[in-house]
């Protein structure tokens, strides 16, 4: 029971943080392409691939705080399920170049992001 409030607890925090992520790149670059979805992937990509080095070299950091921080807090930051709907929506607006490169730019930028999360820590940490 303790993991499955962790759990909610982290979600509950992410998806505030994912809200107003969105809200706030939206301001910033404008409504016109899925900028915010893009921006929480690659960067909670990148955060997790922080996270999972750092206990991996460091600490085991409990099983609550793991799946608080990774499943909960991380899980509903960076959701794909808004990245499948964005796609459909571009391309049910006959935006077909921009779909393909949303979801070309989503998968490779989150995965380099991940990348460069490990790379960091094991750069910083050892």
């Amino acid at each position: 029971m303790k993991l499955v409030l962790a759990v909610a607890l982290g979600g509950a925090i992410g998806a505030v943080a994912r809200y107003q992520s969105v809200v706030w790149i939206s301001r910033l670059i404008g409504l016109g392409f899925p900028w915010g979805t893009l921006f929480v992937n690659i960067v909670g990509s990148f955060v997790m691939g922080l996270f999972i080095e750092f206990f991996t070299l460091r600490t085991s950091g409990g099983q609550e705080f793991r799946a608080f921080f990774a499943v909960g807090v991380l899980g509903s930051f960076t959701t794909f399920s808004s990245f499948s709907l964005d796609v459909a929506m571009l391309y049910e607006r006959g935006h077909l170049m921009a779909a393909g490169g949303y979801i070309l730019a989503s998968v490779a930028l989150s995965i380099f992001g991940l990348f460069s999360g490990l790379w960091v820590m094991r750069t910083v940490v050892t």
